[in-house]
């Protein structure tokens, strides 16, 4: 009974502030024991498990020392994922204080009547202001060091616990992590991806700080070059600056856990993936495909990529669900760094600086998707959900998804019942094909960019969000040949320049490859086409600046699309002669106007369909047809429907001798085009399908006069590409060699 009343007279001795810091704590506060003016009460040991560690304290121990002791127990209750609980726990224990104060009276003693005294004198003043001159010094030093807090210093401890508690919200990776996993702490998660940097590809990229001489290396020095055989790639083109080549092999199976991904996508990757896989993946337990496991391996060496066989048919959704788990996982890793680095900064002694903290650009956004229409948009969205809803539980709380729907869903109404196009046509152009909008991760269109970044003179332009970007995705590039490829030109020009305006950023944590003006050495591209094509090539080679360096893939094509044609029709390829590759068009146009167009003027050779891929091609011509007052028509993209109707009678009928004929309206119409007995190919199609679809629709014609069907195609030695995709290799390395023209007969089989 006497140490239960000497616990009891020792517990009035103390205020409110006291007895809630021995509740939370098992000791007084520090800061009472320099005012207090008696020895400590060995009955303390009673309350608390912590004795020895509070009986080997010093009544020596400096300030400082205290500060750290006392700032490193608030860091453990910021990372309890209980906080919500613990508060209100401490509001119930503090109201039970309240009425045993209120039982006791004023059996009180004359210094508890004193210090009742000056917590009356602050009753107006929130009770986190009685906080100890120490904690408040400690507290403006994490504000000079540049600590996120909205409010007075006053209120610093629990708007210090608040501002970790709401940061920690932002995290993805928190969010949306499984519960059994048990990697809810910062600390956890920060120690096990310290143990994974030697070998992590994110860390090495990112963290590698290239010298001044390296730089003027790769920009005056050119690439060495390499290739091996893969898989499923097929020949695979290594080039670089800095890096030696070395072997590098796409793994024959890859385990997830060994790529680096970030949780939650080591749980969600398999599920999503699951509907591209075969029989033989799942029976190896392998969540890629022979496709996916060789792309990723050369994405996550956080290389440059060019793969111009993309498919929409067959291998376009493998594709995008590949780089949008890369484009995720370095999103997560790199907001996990900065989450990791806040806590560091708070957690450093008072005092000290460090340069160690640089993770972050000039501008937030680090990836930027270049897609062409608003459901490429759509379904890269839907993928990330998928990739981030560890299970039907946590779901993901989109902003605006119903306005987000609607803008970029379709509307199945939309699509005529009767609408009959080729499979490759309804692949490209599913759902809403329009190629105007951008949304906030980034993804855009070309022309969404190009109308936020403006040209030069306007008054409205913005390109500084493009300053920071650390992965540039183009995909399905070559549909931009035939939107308007100056808008890819007009975004590479204007990526990874240092912006106008500094956006409040704290350059303390930038890194200094931004700061050099280094960011578009660091940048990793990946683009994805469906054919290869000079000014894609172009892009790649001059705009792709990776001191990684960069991976093409370059197959050659055995067979051309000429076995495709399905009627009997000989084919004449004839070569014109070019100095240089910007004097074809000039000479292709003379050759045309000299040689081929005199040869087609007489009556006889009417109902001719002249394919011009070029739009300026197009106007050249229309304009000397016009000019020569020739018997003709026109179809461009830009001709309105009715115009297009009557042209297409007057070209059945044969009032009209010849149809001027664009390749993109073919690209985004595909008609059937009937009454063609002349088919001349102004230019080799940019697609090479395009070439045996146009011949096939000589059969759509039942004159009976086959006979006189005739194929023209105009090429030079600058069209090796477009010239290999439609004959193949062979036949092109012969008509290559050879200045004579070639005559192809094509009897409906592959030969």
């Amino acid at each position: 009974m006497g140490k239960r009343r000497a616990g009891r007279e020792l517990l009035r001795s103390l205020s409110k502030k006291q007895k809630k810091h021995l509740r939370e704590f098992g000791e007084e506060h520090p800061f009472y024991d320099k005012v207090s003016g008696r020895p400590e009460a060995t009955q303390i040991c009673e309350l608390s498990e912590d004795s020895d560690k509070s009986s080997k304290e010093s009544d020596s121990e400096t300030e400082v020392e205290q500060v750290s002791g006392y700032h490193k127990l608030l860091a453990t209750l910021k990372t309890s994922p209980e906080s919500e609980s613990e508060e209100e726990e401490d509001e119930s224990e503090s109201e039970e204080a309240e009425e045993s104060e209120a039982e006791m009276g004023s059996e009180g003693s004359q210094n508890i009547g004193e210090a009742e005294e000056g917590e009356e004198n602050k009753n107006d003043v929130p009770e986190e202001e009685e906080a100890t001159d120490t904690a408040e010094q400690m507290l403006s030093q994490e504000q000079a060091d540049g600590t996120d807090t909205s409010c007075d210093p006053h209120h610093g401890v629990i708007e210090e616990f608040t501002d970790v508690k709401h940061e920690s919200e932002f995290s993805l990776e928190t969010n949306f992590m499984e519960e059994e996993s048990g990697d809810c702490n910062a600390d956890s998660r920060d120690s096990s991806s310290s143990q994974a940097l030697p070998e992590d590809p994110f860390k090495q990229h990112m963290d590698k700080e290239l010298e001044e001489k390296e730089i003027e290396k790769m920009s005056a020095l050119p690439k060495t070059s390499s290739q091996s055989q893969w898989p499923r790639l097929g020949q695979v083109i290594f080039s670089s600056t800095l890096e030696k080549h070395k072997t590098f092999k796409a793994d024959k199976e890859v385990d997830v856990k060994q790529l680096h991904l970030r949780k939650p996508l080591e749980s969600t990757w398999p599920k999503v993936n699951k509907q591209f896989l075969s029989a033989v993946d799942k029976a190896i337990d392998s969540s890629f495909t022979p496709l996916q496991r060789e792309l990723f391996c050369i994405m996550n060496s956080y290389r440059d990529l060019f793969y111009p066989e993309r498919n929409a048919l067959t291998n376009g959704e493998e594709i995008r669900h590949a780089y949008c788990l890369h484009a995720l996982n370095h999103v997560l890793k790199a907001n996990a760094q900065v989450l990791s680095n806040n806590a560091k900064r708070r957690d450093r002694k008072p005092g000290t600086d460090s340069d160690d903290y640089r993770d972050q650009g000039l501008t937030r956004p680090k990836v930027l998707m270049i897609v062409p229409f608003r459901e490429c948009a759509l379904r890269i969205v839907h993928i990330f959900i998928s990739l981030l809803e560890v299970n039907d539980k946590k779901k993901i709380d989109v902003s605006n998804k119903k306005r987000f729907k609607g803008e970029f869903g379709s509307d199945p109404e939309e699509k005529p019942p009767n609408l009959k196009r080729p499979e490759d046509y309804e692949a490209v152009f599913a759902g809403n094909i329009d190629d105007h909008f951008r949304i906030d991760i980034i993804i855009a269109s070309p022309l969404g960019i190009r109308t936020v970044i403006g040209a030069e003179g306007e008054k409205k332009r913005d390109f500084d969000f493009l300053s920071s970007v650390e992965i540039l995705i183009v995909d399905q590039a070559d549909i931009y040949l035939m939107q308007n490829w100056e808008h890819v030109l007009h975004l590479m020009k204007h990526i990874n320049l240092l912006p106008l305006d500094s956006h409040g950023v704290d350059f303390s944590r930038v890194r200094m490859l931004n700061l050099n003006n280094w960011s578009k050495y660091y940048r990793q591209t990946l683009l994805f086409s469906a054919l290869q094509d000079p000014q894609i090539n172009s892009v790649f080679n001059k705009h792709c600046f990776n001191y990684v360096g960069q991976v093409a893939i370059r197959n050659v094509p055995l067979t051309g699309s000429i076995s495709h044609v399905v009627v009997q029709l000989p084919h004449v390829f004839r070569r014109l002669e070019a100095d240089s590759i910007t004097s074809v068009i000039d000479g292709r146009f003379q050759f045309f106007i000299d040689k081929v167009l005199p040869e087609y003027r007489d009556a006889i050779m009417s109902h001719t369909l002249i394919y011009v891929p070029s739009y300026f091609d197009y106007v050249r011509l229309r304009n000397y047809f016009k000019k020569e007052d020739l018997n003709f028509t026109h179809i461009c993209e830009y001709t309105k429907k009715a115009a297009v109707c009557r042209a297409r009678r007057f070209f059945l009928k044969g009032e009209k001798q010849f149809l001027l004929f664009t390749e993109r309206f073919h690209f985004y119409k595909r008609y059937t085009i009937k009454g063609i007995r002349n088919l001349i190919f102004y230019e080799l199609p940019t697609y090479s399908h395009f070439y045996s679809e146009i011949c096939n629709m000589l059969k759509a014609t039942d004159s009976g006069a086959d006979a006189t069907w005739t194929c023209t195609v105009l090429y030079s030695k600058y069209d090796a590409q477009k010239l290999a995709a439609v004959v193949g290799i062979d036949r092109t390395a012969q008509m290559l060699q050879s200045k004579k023209n070639v005559h192809l007969f094509v009897t409906g089989e592959n030969d």
